[in-house]
C-alpha cells in the first residue's frame, strides 16, 4: 500500500510538469496567474549581421505552447530542430545568388528521450526581480533550456512585457523573409549608388524583417559558464496582471452559444432519425407511398390549416377583449 509521502508526490506531480514543461495556458508566476494560450504558434524573429561580402541572417522560430513542428521533406528537415524543439535558431548566409545554412541551433525544448536533456522552465513575475528597472515593469520573465549546440548549452530568456495595446500577434501576418532575391535587389542597389568599396559594405542598412512585430529580438551571445543565451522580449496584453484576474466574459458569451448551438443540433437530428425511421417502417411494413410515408403525415398536411385556424382564433379573442362589456345597442 503506497504510503503518505507517495501519494502526496503523486498529488503534486502534474503541477511539477506543467511547471517543467511551460504549460501557456497555466502560468504562475508571483501569486498571478497568467494564460499565454493567443500567443501560441511558430512566430519568426531574424538577427542579421553584416559579413561583408555576405549577409548572415539567424531565424529563430519560437511557440510558446508545443514543440515545434517539423517537415515531411527530407530536405527541409535538414534545415530545422529536432523533435521537441520549441525555440530553434537557423543560421544562414545570403552571397550573390546562393543561400547556404550554416548551422542549426536548437536554443530550448525537451529531449528527455533522445539525450536527456530536459525544458526545466522557469518563470519569474518582473516586479519580483531583484533589478530595480525590471521592479519597475509589468510582466513575466520565462527561462527556457534544454538546448545543446556545439557542446554548449543554450537557453532562451522571453520577457512577456506587459502593453494594452497589444494582443501579441501583430507583424506575423505578413512577415518578411529575407531570400536571394531580396539580397540580389539589395546588394544590386548598392552597386549603383556606390562605387563598392568593403568600408561602404561595412555600412549597408540591412531590410527590418521585423517591424510592427510584438515579439523582437534583443540578443543572442555566450553569457556565463559559456551558454549561449538567446533574449526575446514580447509585448502583449495578456502579460498584464490585471487582465488575468479579469474572468474571460468574451468566453461565457461562445460558450453559451455554443450550448445552444449542440441543443438545437441534436434536436435537428432526433426529428429526422425519428422521420426517417418512421418512414423505413410505414413503407416495409404498410407498403406505405407519398404523404403516407411520414409518420403522423396527416397532422403535417393539416399543419398550415391548424396553423391558419389557430390564428384566427387568437385574433378573435384579441379583438374580443378590446371590445367594451356592458350591454349592446339595440
Amino acid at each position: 500500500m503506497p504510503s503518505f509521502s507517495q501519494l502526496s508526490a503523486l498529488l503534486l506531480l502534474p503541477a511539477a510538469i506543467s511547471a517543467v514543461t511551460f504549460d501557456c495556458k497555466h502560468i504562475r508566476a508571483g501569486g498571478k496567474d497568467f494564460n499565454f494560450e493567443k500567443l501560441g504558434g511558430p512566430k519568426e524573429v531574424n538577427y542579421q549581421q553584416l559579413t561583408a561580402p555576405s549577409i548572415t541572417n539567424t531565424t529563430f522560430t519560437i511557440d510558446v505552447c508545443k514543440p515545434l513542428p517539423r517537415s515531411k521533406e527530407k530536405d527541409k528537415s535538414k534545415e530545422e530542430c529536432p523533435t521537441g524543439t520549441r525555440v530553434c535558431g537557423v543560421e544562414r548566409i545570403y552571397e550573390d545568388d546562393q543561400t547556404l545554412v550554416r548551422e542549426v541551433i536548437p536554443i530550448a525544448g525537451e529531449y528527455g528521450t533522445s539525450n536527456g536533456r530536459h525544458l526545466n522552465a522557469k518563470v519569474t513575475r518582473l516586479k519580483d526581480s531583484e533589478s530595480n528597472s525590471d521592479s519597475e515593469r509589468e510582466g513575466v520573465r520565462a527561462e527556457l533550456e534544454g538546448g545543446l549546440w556545439e557542446k554548449k548549452s543554450q537557453k532562451a530568456i522571453i520577457e512577456f512585457i506587459c502593453d494594452a495595446d497589444w494582443e501579441g500577434t501583430e507583424g506575423f501576418e505578413d512577415s518578411k523573409k529575407m531570400d536571394v532575391s531580396s539580397y540580389g535587389s539589395m546588394k544590386k542597389r548598392e552597386d549603383e549608388e556606390g562605387d563598392g568599396d568593403d568600408e561602404d559594405d561595412d555600412n549597408r542598412e540591412l531590410p527590418d524583417l521585423d517591424k510592427g512585430k510584438a515579439l523582437q529580438f534583443k540578443s543572442y551571445k555566450e553569457e556565463k559558464d559559456d551558454t549561449g543565451v538567446l533574449r526575446l522580449e514580447w509585448k502583449t496584453k495578456y502579460a498584464c496582471e490585471d487582465a488575468a484576474d479579469k474572468p474571460p466574459s468574451e468566453g461565457r458569451k461562445r460558450g453559451s452559444w455554443g450550448f445552444f448551438t449542440w441543443f438545437l443540433i441534436i434536436v435537428f437530428l432526433l426529428a429526422a432519425a425519428y422521420i426517417i425511421f418512421g418512414s423505413w417502417l410505414n413503407y416495409n411494413r404498410y407498403g406505405a407511398r407519398g404523404w403516407d410515408l411520414l409518420p403522423h403525415g396527416d397532422t403535417i398536411r393539416d399543419l398550415p390549416y391548424i396553423v391558419k385556424d389557430l390564428s384566427s382564433s387568437m385574433m378573435d379573442k384579441l379583438k374580443g377583449s378590446g371590445s367594451r362589456g356592458g350591454y349592446s345597442a339595440v
